[in-house]
């Protein structure tokens, strides 16, 4: 069974920065894509950030290129997503996830399992 468990989330300053951290278990972690999805109230979900399997590739959106850095571990089967500059419009709840096959391209959306969740406000 797949287990992600995202933590980090909390409330920050404008300008401020922010770590989140998730831990997998329940596949062979080193061979799947992670991504960090994030959903503001009445917003669809939407990939944030994400990071091949062996950590030479990534992928962001538009909106958080150079304020955002996702890394990995696959000897501690994390992954974590860096927030810096935050602004207030990346207020939502952060979620990671895995990819549904192994060995998948970082700007895939196929992504099969996601944690609950963490949520971060951003005040202004």
């Amino acid at each position: 069974q797949v287990q992600l468990v995202e933590s980090g989330g909390g409330l920050v300053q404008a300008g401020g920065s922010l770590r989140l951290s998730c831990t997998s278990s329940g596949r062979t972690f080193s061979t799947y894509t992670m991504g960090w999805f994030r959903q503001a109230p009445g917003m669809e979900r939407e990939l944030v950030a994400a990071i091949s399997w062996g950590g030479s590739m990534t992928y962001y959106a538009e909106s958080v290129k150079g304020r955002f850095t996702i890394s990995r571990d696959n000897a501690k089967n994390t992954v974590d997503l860096q927030m810096n500059s935050l602004k207030p419009e990346d207020t939502a709840v952060y979620s990671c996830a895995i990819q549904r096959v192994r060995y998948g391209g970082v700007s895939s959306t196929d992504y099969a399992y996601w944690g609950q969740g963490t949520q971060v406000t951003v005040s202004s």
